[in-house]
This record gives structure tokens, C-alpha cells and sequence, in this order.
């Protein structure tokens, strides 16, 4: 079983919401970055979102875009990234990780050896937030093939036609972007989220994580009720970039356990 159903199921067992967390891969550099990763699930990571580095992240607010500068001025590429995975595989076999980030990076190297070798190195999953899904075939049948759960992102402006086309080849679960906008701009009203959430969910039965905008560890309290999990990534990219010179596990070791907290 995949870890990422498997996770969602014990979840739902312990009658708990889930955290999600991003960090990006080689942010600040390389060997702190693996450091973070390895100390997410202690802190209380239910799953891991690991992004991809790209020069033109046109989804991410101004913190991930700086984070994924940060990463390729220290060296990051995509087959550190992947040794990233390998490293963190050879001590976590249980915690779901899932790479997010863009295209243009998995198309160079090649979308039938990235699925191959993401799979090899330990990744359960794939999120390419600019890869619209009647243009996905090229990245869908290698990573179904290789047992890569293609997790969709859903927008409050998905109508029910748009629904259908992004549920067909979705698994793993339901990215839903709780704003219309960038990483980090905020969150959406919780009306509106429930009333999209029902609508989406009279449709499938794949769990729902809630992200975009969620900071705090009372956004995440507030959100939790709505979804199976929810996502924080620019807060806790921007505790990294906040550390300087000190040692930025710590930071967002303790930021991760406040979240864990309030679900």
C-alpha cells in the first residue's frame, strides 16, 4: 500500500487531521536542508511536501520564490534532491513524502526516468502545480506505472465541469488551494471552504488537504475541522530564511510541534 493512503488511513482510525509540511529541497543548503527533512516526522510531520527548485516558481509567493534561489545558489538540482530522498529513505520508511514544484525541471530530466528513479529513491508522490491534467499523460502513465500517486490541486474557482476533469487520474489525495492567488497570501473564509469541500467530496472519496496561506497554529486549528489535513510551507520556508546563521532546525522543529498541537 502506498504510504500517503496508508497515513490517511491511520488518520482517520486516530480520528485526527493531518499536517503537511514544505520545506524547499537544498534551502538554506544542502546539508541543512537534509537535517530539516530528517527532523520534520519527530516534530510531528504527518506528511512531507518537498519542493523541487525552479528559477520561476510562478505559483509561490515572495518566501518560496527566495527559498528555491537560495537552494540553486547552493548547488540544489534535481538529482540532489532525489539524494535527498535516498537519505532520508535509508532512516524514515514510514513517513509519506511527496515532491511539489514545477514542469519544466521534470520534463529535462526526463519524465519516465523521474518516475523511475523518484519512486527508487522513496518519493510517494507528485505534485506539478503547472501541468494542467488533459496536458499530464506524459508525467501520468510513468508515474502510475512506477506507483507515484498524481495528487491535483483544486481552486475555489473549480467549477463542477473543471471537477471532473482534474478527479480523473487524481490519487493519493486533493490539493485544495483555500485562496485564489500565491503561496502565503492568506486563507480563505471557512464558509466558503466548507461549502467547496462539500462539493468536491459529493464527487470522490479522496481525502482533502487544505493549504495556501495557513501560518499559524490557530489557522491550522480552524481549517482542520474542514479537511483530512492541512498544509503549512511558507511559514516555516520563512523561519528557515529568518534563522541566518543560526541553526535552523530548531526554529522550525518547534514551529512544526505548535502546529501538531493545535490539531
Amino acid at each position: 500500500m502506498n504510504r500517503i493512503t496508508k497515513r490517511f488511513q491511520e488518520l482517520r482510525k486516530a480520528g485526527r487531521t493531518g499536517l503537511v509540511t514544505f520545506i524547499t529541497a537544498g534551502d538554506p543548503n544542502l546539508a541543512d536542508s537534509a537535517r530539516i527533512l530528517a527532523a520534520l516526522p519527530g516534530a510531528g510531520s504527518d506528511f512531507i511536501e518537498l519542493g523541487m527548485p525552479f528559477s520561476d516558481p510562478m505559483a509561490d509567493g515572495p518566501v518560496i520564490q527566495a527559498a528555491g534561489l537560495r537552494a540553486l545558489s547552493a548547488g540544489a538540482s534535481m538529482k540532489a534532491t532525489l539524494q535527498m530522498v535516498r537519505d532520508f529513505r535509508a532512516q524514515d520508511s514510514d513517513t509519506p513524502l511527496i515532491l511539489m514544484g514545477y514542469y519544466n525541471p521534470v520534463y529535462v530530466y526526463g519524465t519516465a526516468d523521474f518516475a523511475r528513479d523518484a519512486a527508487d529513491a522513496g518519493v510517494d508522490g507528485l505534485i506539478i502545480v503547472d501541468l494542467p491534467p488533459e496536458e499530464d499523460a506524459e508525467l501520468r502513465e510513468p508515474a502510475q506505472k512506477s506507483g507515484l500517486c498524481l495528487i491535483r490541486l483544486i481552486a475555489p474557482t473549480t467549477d463542477d465541469a473543471r471537477l471532473g476533469t482534474i478527479l480523473d487520474g487524481a490519487s493519493g489525495f486533493l490539493y485544495y488551494v483555500s485562496v485564489t492567488g500565491i503561496t502565503g497570501a492568506g486563507i480563505g473564509q471557512t464558509d466558503a471552504v466548507a461549502e467547496h469541500l462539500a462539493r468536491i467530496r459529493a464527487r470522490t472519496e479522496l481525502p482533502v488537504a487544505i493549504g495556501f496561506g495557513i501560518r499559524t497554529p490557530e489557522d491550522a486549528a480552524r481549517l482542520a475541522r474542514l479537511g483530512e489535513a492541512v498544509v503549512v510551507g511558507s511559514a516555516l520556508v520563512g523561519t528557515v530564511a529568518q534563522a541566518g546563521a543560526q541553526d535552523p532546525v530548531s526554529g522550525v522543529s518547534d514551529q512544526v510541534r505548535n502546529l501538531r498541537a493545535a490539531l
